[in-house]
């Protein structure tokens, strides 16, 4: 089963000068090489996408793949993300415009750039606008199915948390940073299958334990989506691995790698890089606020609630009480209570919301402030320190347990998806 899931759509602004090189700069006749049920994968597709994972590999000094097999593992990632993209198109998941325009600007906000100058970053490196806008559309589309085909339908019940923390109780809670080789496995493989994909897993236990470099080696073998980024997975916090990996990475030593683990996906290599130990004792910050909000729609326009909220700022530097105007204006169910939030924890609201929160003092009110849950205006109470190690024990146990069941049923629901699809491989070796 694979280790991780990776929203790659924040990883592309990591990566700003690895974008992929325009198609339109690739001197090549183009033709088709796949055929995925009614679309197509064509050659300079796949060409621009090999010049960008090239160029990741050669900034992050990974050793790639001989050119045939790295034009193959990428030919079959292009594959399995066009199957989920027609799969999401099918059951109405689409990205319009302007969602695709806010992700993008949070994107330039995050790298504290005005959106011209995101722009001509991404140019400055060889990237075309066009390209990477399709990118992160399709990025976002895939993370949305994702969410609504296995995410939003798993749950974690106080029963399994109890039973989690009754076993572990007394045990140092540990993160992992890893690397790791996926060898799939088709389901229902048969015998002879099963046995050729260990003789190549256990080929690259026998280069790596011969002094050859991990990142390489899993650049060549791994079929994660991570291979070409060496099979670098970050930190995991233990509760996120499946058992069987969290007990062999805790005999381990930083540098060292598992045996060979067979799992329902295929067989693995993990390499442990580092280890640590999470912190028990949480404090937090909690702010006590309220707010008034103006949803956007088909009858009202940005501009519309713009306005309407700048007349109500208005009122409130007059004399008017914010409690009477949220109950009168506010189109969020916190309406009947004067707008009141509560105690708000960092985390428990959108960043756009919280960042402007956090920026006011106490009895202090904001300007119009925009979310994606429309505009805003937000009055901060007041502010207290709080111990909420109990609180976020639980609610990382939650977490934990859920990403490892959602990697679980992804990697089986995904495996199933692709051997559903029709596909007609067309790729020659030139």
């Amino acid at each position: 089963m694979k280790l991780r899931h990776v929203s790659r759509a924040l990883a592309l602004v990591a990566l700003i000068g690895t974008a992929h090189i325009a198609s339109a700069s690739i001197q090549t006749i183009d033709r088709i090489v796949a055929v995925v049920n009614k679309s197509a994968i064509t050659q300079q597709e796949l060409d621009a996408r090999i010049s960008s994972i090239q160029k990741n590999m050669a900034s992050q000094q990974i050793t790639p793949p001989s050119p045939s097999v790295l034009k193959q593992q990428v030919l079959d990632r292009m594959i399995l993300e066009l199957v989920q993209v027609q799969y999401a198109d099918q059951i109405g998941i689409r990205i319009d415009d302007s969602q695709l325009e806010r992700a993008i600007g949070r994107m330039a906000e995050q790298n504290k750039m005005s959106l011209p100058q995101f722009r001509e970053t991404l140019a400055k490196q060889g990237t075309s606008w066009k390209s990477f806008r399709e990118d992160i559309r399709r990025e976002i589309t895939l993370s949305r199915l994702r969410e609504r085909e296995i995410d939003n339908r798993i749950v974690i019940g106080d029963s399994e948390i109890d039973e989690y923390l009754k076993l572990n109780h007394g045990k140092e809670q540990q993160e992992f940073r890893l690397a790791h080789i996926l060898i799939p496995l088709p389901e229902n493989a048969s015998p002879e299958q099963i046995a050729a994909k260990r003789t190549r897993a256990l080929a690259a236990v026998k280069e790596i334990e011969s002094g050859k470099d991990f990142s390489s080696i899993a650049a060549v073998y791994s079929s994660a989506p991570d291979a070409t980024s060496g099979g670098n997975l970050g930190w995991r916090a233990a509760g996120s691995l499946p058992p069987a990996f969290t007990q062999l990475l805790e005999k381990l030593k930083p540098g060292e790698i598992t045996d060979l683990v067979r799992s329902p996906g295929g067989f693995h290599i993990v390499k442990l890089l580092e280890k640590r130990s999470q912190e028990q004792k949480t404090i937090v910050e909690q702010t006590h606020a309220r707010h008034i909000l103006i949803r956007t729609n088909e009858l009202v326009s940005e501009n519309d609630a713009r306005q309407r909220l700048n007349q109500l700022v208005d009122r409130l530097k007059n004399g008017s009480k914010f409690e009477e105007l949220a109950r009168l204006y506010s189109d969020d169910g916190s309406a009947s209570k004067g707008g009141d939030l509560g105690w708000l924890t960092p985390g428990e609201t959108v960043p756009e919301f919280e960042s402007a929160m956090n920026a006011l003092k106490p009895n202090e009110t904001s300007g119009v402030i925009q979310s994606p849950f429309g505009l805003h205006i937000i009055q901060v109470l007041e502010r207290r320190s709080k111990d909420m190690t109990v609180e976020r024990e639980r609610f990382r146990v939650r977490n934990e347990l859920k990403q490892r069941k959602s990697e679980e049923q992804f990697e089986d629901w995904i495996r199933q998806q692709r051997d559903r699809a029709f596909v007609d491989l067309r790729l020659k070796d030139e």
